[in-house]
Parts: C-alpha cells; sequence; structure tokens
C-alpha cells in the first residue's frame, strides 16, 4: 500500500514558524551565556507573529483566538514599556 502524499503547509504557516523559531533563537541566547538581545527586537518579531497569525485567521476561521491575539498584545505592550523604562 502507498501512503497518500503529505500535505504541504500554505506560506503563512510556515513564514509564522519561521518567525517563532527565529523568536525561539533569540530567547536561547542568554541561556547559552551570549549576548542579550534588545528587547525591542522581541517585541518587534512577536508583533510580526501576531499579524501573521491574523492573516491567517482572515483565509481559515478556525484559527480565530481574539482572546490569544490579546494576551499577545499585551505581552509586546509590556515589552515595550520595559524597553522604554529600564531600571
Amino acid at each position: 500500500m502507498s501512503q497518500p502524499p503529505q500535505a504541504r503547509p500554505d506560506a503563512a504557516t510556515s513564514l509564522s514558524l519561521v518567525l517563532l523559531l527565529a523568536l525561539a533563537a533569540l530567547l536561547f541566547l542568554p541561556l547559552l551565556g551570549l549576548a542579550r538581545p534588545p528587547v525591542w527586537m522581541v517585541a518587534a518579531l512577536l508583533a510580526l507573529r501576531l499579524i501573521v497569525q491574523v492573516w491567517r485567521a482572515r483565509t481559515q476561521p478556525r484559527l480565530r483566538r481574539p482572546a490569544g491575539w490579546l494576551l499577545d498584545a499585551a505581552l509586546i505592550g509590556l515589552l515595550l514599556w520595559i524597553g522604554a523604562h529600564p531600571s
């Protein structure tokens, strides 16, 4: 028996995964004893990922998660606020 061909992710899904992997790499840098990324860079990657999530939800209604979007937006705002007011 042959197996059915695997479905490939669309461009928006692939972009979301790439952004998530870049964010994970940035957050692992300090754990490895390397340079600490700027807060604005982490916030920018999260904001781009949020935009991609909303874009994906416009084409696939099952991906609509407004509570998750609100949590992401609050986290981005907190990061930007912390970045503007370092202690």
